[in-house]
């Protein structure tokens, strides 16, 4: 029988060849998980490089991120080409035909979730703004969301700005490009001045790289090298191993890194001294990789350590625990080391299931759940289960999963949640639900047993959580509705 240092090998390996699933079960809802806007990735060298090749595998590595669509940006001896389509990573590149045309020294892209602005392609990024000449001399990625982008959309136009697109994101590329007689660094500090809310960008001139990070770091944006004259800007570390680069360290908040002419190398710049880290807890909960390494601390033992203390917080006796996959496996692992109870990998995923299947009737969209997620019975029959997810946003993928395990013959479910109750929606980067639909903002703890019908539920609690993130400087807005600045405005942009 397998240790646990094997299923944690085995399980840290397949996301080095297969996209990260997540909560696979929470696919079927798209209002019952949070789901983070995007994830971008830029790369810059003194020399040219395979970027068709480098820029893919670095998307490849945060399709977890976003599964909308996908895009490209490549610098080439002067000039800007851009592509972007709807889909996975991997279609979009399958359709570039002359892949020697995206060949260069910098590239930058990203792939997309929807938060701020509708599906359509004008907002698929990465953005980018032409001269007269109909050349493109400035291009974007985008991770987070603004708040104050309609005042700054309606100042623009009012000066004669002409916008394409219904995303906040387009608000930083016209800044920039509006201030570029400042200087790339110039316009890039003047923009950072005026914009206020979440945003981890890289970004492109003809012949200059940059990418900067907001005031609070709320969105992840890491920094490495593949050599000395060689750089990569990521949402998260494992886009770096992808490519084949060196974790070097986190972009701070309020700084920028550029290339500057007749310099190797990169420059930095902090534009506000001293600023306050707020990085995004749910980072390590659920959104990231678990091979990732964000502000210096690896996720997975995060997630491990989660589980540990979620058993010295509410221990249960019990025959097996079991993790939902892919996020709540780690957590699981964590569970039973500290509590002795068996790890059992008994939720068999179907990697192959895609997107959800157009079905007409109820009953037959129930079956889908089975097709995602299936239970060995013969390892949980007549048995005491520690089921441990990552979180419980609406509750009817949590209830799908209770389901599952009582018609297979579970004797006791006992569920543990390894984040806080989730109690506020988010507007920094995160499609999360109104109040109206965050089951905890409107049943306690009891109530929500009842109504997943399990024989005991515990979160999380924030103390607990702070002590495994080794600190307070986090946003905890969607736990404790407390956020780093005022809401400002809603993030459905420019209706």
């Amino acid at each position: 029988m397998k240790d646990l240092k094997q299923y944690k090998e085995e399980y840290l390996n397949q996301f080095k060849e297969r996209p990260y699933g997540r909560n696979l079960l929470k696919t079927e809802d798209p209002f019952d998980a949070p789901t983070e806007e995007c994830g971008i990735f830029g790369m810059y060298s003194a020399h040219d490089l395979d970027t068709f090749s480098l820029s893919q595998f670095g998307l490849f590595a945060l399709q977890h991120r976003g599964q909308e669509a996908c895009g490209i940006s490549v610098m080439n001896q002067g000039k800007i080409i851009n592509i972007k389509d709807e889909g996975l990573v991997l279609d979009v590149f399958k359709e570039i035909r002359e892949p020697e045309t995206f060949m260069g020294n910098s590239a930058i892209g990203h792939t997309r979730y929807t938060t701020a602005g509708d599906k359509k392609k004008y907002n698929f990024q990465p953005f980018f703004a032409k001269n007269e000449y109909d050349q493109i001399i400035l291009s974007i990625a985008h991770n987070g969301n603004l708040t104050n982008a309609n005042e700054l959309k309606k100042q623009l136009e009012s000066e004669g700005v002409v916008f394409k697109a219904t995303s906040d994101s387009e608000v930083i590329l016209r800044l920039i490009q509006k201030n570029l007689d400042l200087g790339l660094r110039g316009a890039i500090k003047a923009t950072m001045e005026k914009i206020e809310g979440a945003y981890s960008v890289v970004g492109m001139t003809r012949n200059k790289f940059f990418a900067f990070r907001d005031f609070h770091g709320i969105r992840p944006l890491v920094l490495g090298a593949i050599d000395e004259k060689t750089f990569v800007a990521a949402s998260e570390s494992v886009a770096l191993d992808a490519v084949g680069a060196q974790y070097v360290r986190d972009i701070l908040p309020g700084e920028i890194v550029y290339t500057s002419e007749n310099e190797t190398g990169l420059k930095s710049f902090l534009v506000k001294e001293n600023c306050e880290k707020r990085i995004c807890a749910f980072e390590y909960i659920y959104f990231a990789r678990p091979d990732s390494i964000l502000e210096n601390i690896n996720v997975h033992e995060i997630r491990e350590k989660s589980g540990m203390k979620i058993w010295e917080q509410a221990p249960v006796e019990a025959d097996i625990v079991i993790g939902v996959p892919d996020s709540g496996v780690p957590a699981a692992i964590g569970f039973s080391i500290a509590s002795g109870i068996p790890f059992r990998p008994v939720l068999i995923k179907n990697r192959y299931i895609g997107r959800s299947f157009i079905v007409p009737s109820q009953e037959m969209r129930e079956r889908i759940v089975n097709l995602k997620l299936n239970p060995i019975i013969s390892e949980i029959k007549g048995k005491r289960v520690v089921i441990i997810d990552d979180s419980i946003v609406r509750g009817t993928t949590s209830k799908r999963l209770v389901k599952i395990l009582k018609d297979a013959g579970v004797k006791e479910i006992h569920f543990r949640s390894v984040s806080p109750p989730i109690i506020a929606p988010c507007y920094l980067g995160i499609d999360t639900p109104s109040k109206d639909d965050l089951i905890s903002a409107n049943m306690n703890s009891e109530e929500l047993r009842q109504y997943l019908g399990v024989d005991s539920l515990e979160f999380l609690s924030m103390d607990n959580l702070k002590v495994i993130l080794g600190s307070s400087n986090h946003c905890f807005g969607c736990f404790t509705e407390e956020y780093p600045f005022p809401k400002g405005e809603e993030a459905e942009l420019f209706q």
